[in-house]
């Protein structure tokens, strides 16, 4: 059995891609982690957007014990502690206020809370957090305003997230203030309703290649 990852810091390093998956149906869940798993993928963040994520975060920790599985779009302070209490071994939000990362740091699991400019990323790293998640990250600028953060804020590690596919991740992963990225490329919902795990697991296989 792989272990959980103890910090953000260990999260962030058990693979250059963090798959951001959604669920749409709750038997997918557990195929979908082996899948990944079988192709080397041995983290997984599952979105709260369904009524069915929780169900599929507790599903994943019971059934599949070396995947690392996390909840991410934490947007209310409540959907910390019901994560947690499903099994998810980390937590991800898009961004944070004061409230909801009060939440996040009461749990006993890593944490990557969003930032889109320097000013969020100072006012988490006065709190002690400096590894962050880069959201979203298309739009907010790309890798050059990602890039542009390593110099002023040199002790923070980001993980990029938002419009990023195979193609553009290596030109986040580059860069010296990137830790891994997340991405929805690894788990399209087109190959999961079809219920391809082959094909994911291919898809998962040629990620551990991306890192410069």
């Amino acid at each position: 059995m792989t272990e959980s990852p103890k910090t953000a810091n260990d999260l962030m390093n058990r693979g250059p891609v963090i798959p951001v998956v959604v669920i749409d149906r709750a038997g997918d869940a557990v195929p979908l982690a082996r899948a990944l798993l079988a192709g080397g993928v041995d983290t997984m963040e599952i979105t709260l957007r369904t009524a069915y994520a929780l169900d599929a975060i507790r599903s994943v920790a019971e059934q599949v014990p070396d995947m690392a599985v996390g909840a991410g779009t934490i947007v209310r302070p409540e959907q910390a502690r019901e994560a947690v209490g499903a099994g998810a071994a980390f937590l991800v939000s898009p961004g944070s206020t004061p409230r909801l990362l009060e939440a996040l740091l009461d749990e006993a699991v890593p944490i990557l809370p969003g930032a889109a400019t320097a000013s969020e990323a100072i006012a988490l790293m006065e709190l002690g957090v400096t590894e962050l998640k880069f959201f979203p990250a298309a739009a907010a600028g790309g890798p050059k305003a990602v890039g542009a953060l390593a110099g002023p804020l040199p002790d923070i590690t980001f993980c990029p997230t938002g419009g990023i596919d195979r193609a553009t991740s290596v030109d986040y992963l580059a860069l010296p203030n990137v830790a891994c990225v997340g991405g929805s490329w690894l788990t399209p919902s087109d190959l999961v309703v079809a219920q391809k795990w082959d094909v994911i697991t291919a898809i998962a296989a040629e990620t551990s290649g991306l890192m410069p």
